[in-house]
């Protein structure tokens, strides 16, 4: 009899148990849902270095989402070979919406015509909304003999291959926007990479390359504190930041125009629901007069747009930016 008793506790405890299970189960799925994202911490991985334009911008962009969601958006930087690093790890991780990388033209573009092969795959991303535009500018070191990008280029001319110029990564807009010039002035200059601000510009500070195609933001001190020189913008206007700077175009060279941008895409397979929540949540960021003011002081200007229009963007640039790196003479590494 004790036995029977035993055994009928144990099934019944069983079925209990099964019963709760059952019930719990499909509360948990979606606690965990497109609909109640984000439940948890979300990474956005930043394929450049602390300090970089690309991370400052992440920073605020993680702070805002952060304050709206309740969630903390966590910046994880993955810096080095050309944005390589920080977009793989976006591109192998789960399409649940807790990872997002901010990317830009080396990771979505250029990179595809400068590799033989690419350890992830550009268009294996769900794109989410472009956040911003920022111009680069060319500095100089002071000790060097040219003050302005006339005298550079004469100079180079009559010194093949003695100038060099820093990027913050082969294939990264500094990169291209080097071998554009090279390409349109006729000169001979040498490409020294870095993998970010943090390395280039205090090799241009001390002296070990002669010029460098930096972010307004972070060069744009050093030359109002006289420690470089600024020879032009490489977008096709001129920056409410710094006025007084010509553009390269205007200096002679029209059609130079390359200007990083800024955008959020999610591995592949990320919800479409998840994606238009966050694309929704970053336009109206983008519209908030605290969230622009604290862009443009890091030289951003705001962009914004639906899922669509980042689509456009990357489709028109791809066919562009392969004309650009072919005129530059760039060779696949």
């Amino acid at each position: 009899m004790q036995s029977r008793s035993i055994r009928s506790i144990i099934k019944t405890t069983a079925t209990l148990t099964a019963t709760v299970a059952a019930l719990v189960a499909p509360s948990l799925s979606q606690a965990q849902g497109p609909g109640n994202w984000p439940s948890q911490p979300v990474r956005i991985v930043v394929p450049f270095q602390a300090g970089s334009a690309t991370d400052l911008i992440s920073r605020q962009l993680g702070m805002g989402l952060g304050k709206e969601y309740g969630q903390s958006f966590v910046i994880e930087n993955r810096p080095g070979a050309a944005a390589m690093i920080g977009s793989e790890a976006a591109a192998r991780a789960p399409g649940d919406g807790y990872t997002l990388l901010m990317s830009g033209p080396a990771s979505m573009v250029t990179n595809r015509f400068l590799y033989k092969k690419l350890s992830y795959d550009p268009d294996a991303f769900e794109k989410v909304a472009v956040v911003a535009f920022t111009p680069n500018i060319l500095l100089s070191h002071p000790s060097l003999p040219f003050k302005n990008l006339a005298e550079m280029v004469a100079y180079a001319k009559a010194n093949p291959g003695k100038l060099s110029y820093a990027s913050f990564g082969a294939g990264t807009t500094s990169h291209i926007a080097g071998e554009m010039l090279k390409a349109m002035a006729g000169i001979d200059i040498v490409h020294i990479p870095y993998k970010g601000a943090g390395e280039a510009i205090p090799a241009l500070l001390s002296g070990q390359v002669s010029m460098y195609f930096d972010t307004i933001m972070t060069g744009l001190p050093y030359v109002k504190a006289g420690k470089l020189r600024a020879l032009g913008m490489s977008n096709n206007k001129r920056s409410p930041m710094a006025p007084e700077i010509p553009t390269i175009a205007e200096q002679g060279y029209p059609g130079f125009d390359i200007a990083p941008w800024y955008g959020i895409v999610a591995p592949k397979g990320t919800p479409a629901e998840i994606v238009a929540k966050l694309n929704t949540s970053i336009n109206k960021l983008l519209q908030d007069p605290t969230f622009r003011a604290k862009l443009a002081t890091t030289g951003a200007e705001p962009r914004g747009g639906s899922v669509a229009d980042f689509r456009a963007m990357v489709d028109a640039e791809i066919p562009r930016t392969e004309k650009l790196v072919k005129q530059s003479g760039v060779t696949l590494q």
